[in-house]
């Protein structure tokens, strides 16, 4: 139970850095900057391991890094279809 409070915790985290890099927090709630956070432990993650061919494992400032950089690729990729999808319209 433990583990699931402080996956939501870093999730929140790592997802409200993000927001903050790439502007989004006014349109994110709690919910969603926790959602971004986990989905970017894991980009982040798939990407570290591809370059560096090593995992980023626990609950620590490395890891709080990966988890903010893959959730920076996740809002990238958002704003970047929400952008193409607002002008065809």
């Amino acid at each position: 139970m433990i583990n699931i409070i402080l996956w939501i915790v870093f999730g929140a985290l790592a997802g409200w850095i993000a927001s903050m890099i790439m502007k989004t927090d006014a349109e994110q709630g709690a919910l969603a900057n926790i959602v971004v956070g986990i989905l970017g432990a894991f980009i982040g993650g798939f990407v570290v391991r591809a370059l560096t061919n090593t995992d980023v494992t626990g609950f620590n400032l490395v890891s709080l890094i990966v988890a903010v950089l893959g959730a920076v690729i996740l809002l990238a990729i958002v704003k970047a279809f929400r952008r193409g999808t607002s002008h065809r319209a």
